[in-house]
């Protein structure tokens, strides 16, 4: 799934799930056939619960407590243990890597939007700048204060989040790699530095 908020696009791949705060706009598309859950937190609840949109890394534990929530009808006392238990691993599990900003200056759009559709294109910001109609100075700039990552940084994540979706799909690896303009050794490398697996470990748990 790609869920999308004003501040920037996330992948959630199988075996994820999405935090998304109260009141917070956002729009999910299903590039192939998602089965998911849905559990909504009552606006009461102060506990630290996440500020911001972020994926999570499904538990074994945090999963079969929603499966039970969402698919059985629990007796109210046991029905408000396994809330308490999903609220208290919402609050312990770590946050997953795969947000790409998105930034709100127009000119700047201009050149993220380009990318998003050639993830591919190797053309560094001198040659991109007269899209945007601004200096590759003025585009460094804004990529570091709109998004908070250099523009090399920024275009790695928008590769990688497209290979995660690829490869979500069942893509070879390889074929993915090559066509994201990685040799097959760099995108693995890329992929662990921010994933701390490798793309083969990543899907492993897949149903």
């Amino acid at each position: 799934m790609q869920v999308e908020t004003r501040s920037g696009l996330w992948i959630v791949p199988p075996q994820r799930a999405v935090w998304v705060p109260r009141q917070m706009r956002h729009a999910i598309r299903c590039r192939s056939s998602v089965s998911m859950r849905s559990l909504y937190v009552s606006a009461s609840d102060r506990r630290a619960l996440p500020k911001d949109c972020c994926v999570i890394a499904v538990s074994p534990l945090l999963r079969e407590v929603i499966v039970a929530l969402c698919e059985s009808e629990p007796p109210p006392r046991r029905r408000r243990a396994l809330c308490e238990l999903v609220l208290s691993e919402l609050v312990e599990l770590p946050a997953v890597g795969i947000h790409l900003p998105e930034p709100k200056d127009k000119r700047l759009r201009r050149v993220t939007d380009l990318l998003k559709a050639r993830p591919a294109d190797g053309r560094g910001l001198s040659s991109l700048a007269a899209t945007a109609g601004a200096s590759s100075r003025t585009l460094t700039r804004l990529f570091i204060s709109e998004t908070g990552m250099t523009f090399r940084q920024w275009r790695r994540q928008l590769r990688l989040v497209s290979a995660i979706e690829r490869l979500a799909a069942r893509e070879p690896v390889t074929t993915v790699a090559l066509d994201l303009g990685y040799s097959m050794s760099a995108f693995i490398e890329s992929f662990r530095k921010t994933f701390g697996v490798t793309p083969f470990r990543y899907f492993r748990s897949d149903p």
